[in-house]
């Protein structure tokens, strides 16, 4: 007989690292509305194209404590959830989780978020400049796939560049510019 050694069993391996995507704009208001005109008015400045239910977005809500819910609402009535709020607070930061998989469809399996850091700075009284992290798409079924389909839209530049223009159709003033980080 072979007097080989059994086979070892391979740990498995953490998936590898996939970059984050950022972004970052600045907006002609105080931080503090910049916080609530962000996290109050999602609906106004998401692009309705962008879910996952069945029916067509009539509202996006993130819930506005810690634990709170961020979902869509269809114009049936129908909800589909997108994550959680991991941290709330106003008016300088908010954590939530991105638990839409490669399936796009919502894991509840928090092990499998990602997570969206957004940063609110005041940059004097009348103007903010909001940084966006959307990171740890590795712990995602189908990571790859999200980040690349969240690319290949713009991620999150183009998203800030739809809430600055609402902020400035709210306000009536100009936002300074919109970049990648």
């Amino acid at each position: 007989a072979g007097g080989g050694s059994p086979p070892r069993k391979e740990a498995a391996m953490p998936a590898a690292p996939i970059p984050p995507i950022e972004g970052k704009t600045t907006v002609n208001i105080p931080v503090e509305q910049a916080f609530a005109v962000f996290t109050e008015s999602f609906t106004a400045w998401w692009p309705h194209q962008y879910h996952i239910g069945s029916s067509d977005v009539a509202e996006v809500i993130l819930e506005s404590h810690e634990g709170g819910r961020w979902y869509e609402r269809g114009v049936d009535g129908t909800e589909c959830d997108w994550g959680r709020v991991l941290a709330w607070e106003p008016p300088t930061r908010v954590l939530f989780t991105w638990q839409i998989g490669g399936n796009w469809q919502f894991d509840p399996d928090p092990a499998h978020a990602s997570e969206i850091e957004v940063r609110f700075h005041a940059d004097g009284p009348t103007q903010t400049t909001v940084e966006v992290e959307h990171r740890y798409f590795e712990r995602l079924i189908g990571g790859e796939g999200i980040h690349s389909a969240i690319r290949s839209g713009g991620g999150w530049p183009a998203l800030l560049d739809s809430y600055a223009r609402m902020v400035k159709d709210q306000t009536g003033t100009d936002q300074t510019g919109t970049d990648t980080a």
